[in-house]
């Protein structure tokens, strides 16, 4: 049924232009380039992380984003390189994106227990409308509906010109660390790039709207180890994103304790109430998966949309042997243990 109300959404999209917000993790500290691209780097090791989220899967057309990013560090240049490929899927392939982007970031030590890294992303996005999959008015019996013996009936409606839509992308970031705090701001689409598919209306403002990340937390030792096994602590974050006239709060805390994490954060779109996150997750190793629920609390109701499953792998080289041994000649001390 989902699939037939992109008749409404055509209809709209003929007399403006389509436009949207960048796709947010629940687990955004599973997928730390996509919030910042000043996180490049931020392990000595290589990182690779793996995310998906499923949004509201009880509906045919609902949303699926994906995502697989790398980063290193250069330490011998006060250097991260990343790079990272992501996907977003609406109504089943009706219309998609996929973005690659390319992150540099570079660390300042400003004293002992201050550290400022600075990181800029550049890259393609891709958007694409496949027509095929699109149910249009005139294709809809009025008797049958568009699910008659016949199936839709043809249309007189040909596909516009342009059904893709390939465009530059730039972003950039800070962040500031020490032993128990970060702060971090960014900002994607600084070029606002055209991603409209309909040349209708040129005084109509174009572009991807600018986003805007202030994210921050603190990191509390609840219990000190030899390594990672022994370890608990928490980390109270807060998470603050704008991008045109959407806006969201996430607001909670990690806990770790040795091999085990769990969390639990509030998210607030300033107009309304939005949903509760539930983490769950083991390290083993180099690896650490994690999974997360979204319990929506807007009028929209659980029942109803059936909430937001998400899955993250991250595999993080710094666990093994050799990269804790450099870890301690390079004086590795950070508040980054909810993000490795």
């Amino acid at each position: 049924m989902a699939r037939y109300l992109l008749v409404i959404f055509w209809g709209i999209a003929a007399c403006t232009f389509l436009k949207g917000q960048d796709p947010v993790y629940s687990q955004f500290f599973a997928a730390p380039l996509q919030i910042n691209p000043a996180f490049a780097g931020t392990t000595l090791s290589p990182r690779v992380t793996v995310n998906y989220r499923n949004q509201w899967s009880p509906y045919q057309g609902g949303y699926d984003t994906y995502s697989v990013s790398y980063e290193q560090s250069i330490e011998s240049l006060n250097s991260g390189l990343g790079i990272m490929v992501m996907g977003d899927d609406e109504g089943n392939g009706i219309y998609s994106t996929t973005r690659f982007s390319a992150i540099y970031g570079y660390r300042v030590q400003v004293n002992r227990d201050l550290a400022i890294r600075f990181g800029i992303q550049a890259g393609l996005i891709q958007r694409r409308l496949d027509w095929d999959l699109l149910i249009l008015p005139d294709q809809i019996d009025p008797i049958e509906g568009p699910t008659g013996p016949g199936g839709p009936l043809p249309s007189e409606d040909l596909p516009p010109d342009n059904l893709n839509r390939s465009m530059f992308d730039i972003g950039a970031g800070i962040l500031a660390y020490g032993q128990r705090a970060y702060g971090g701001l960014s900002l994607q689409h600084l070029n606002s790039p055209d991603e409209s598919l309909l040349e209708v209306n040129n005084n109509l403002g174009v572009g991807i709207p600018l986003r805007i990340t202030l994210h921050g937390g603190v990191e509390i030792p609840l219990q000190t180890g030899n390594n990672r096994r022994g370890e608990a602590f928490i980390s109270p974050n807060l998470l603050i994103m704008k991008q045109g006239e959407f806006a969201q709060v996430n607001g909670g805390a990690y806990f770790g304790l040795g091999k085990f994490f769990a969390g639990a954060w509030y998210r607030h779109t300033i107009n309304n109430v939005d949903a509760a996150i539930a983490l769950a997750g083991v390290r083993y190793g180099i690896f650490r998966l994690g999974y997360s629920f979204d319990f929506t609390l807007s009028r929209l109701n659980l029942q109803r949309s059936g909430g937001s499953h998400e899955l993250s792998l991250s595999i993080n080289f710094d666990d093994s042997a050799e990269a804790r041994r450099r870890q301690k000649s390079a004086r590795y001390n950070d508040c980054f243990k909810m993000f490795n």
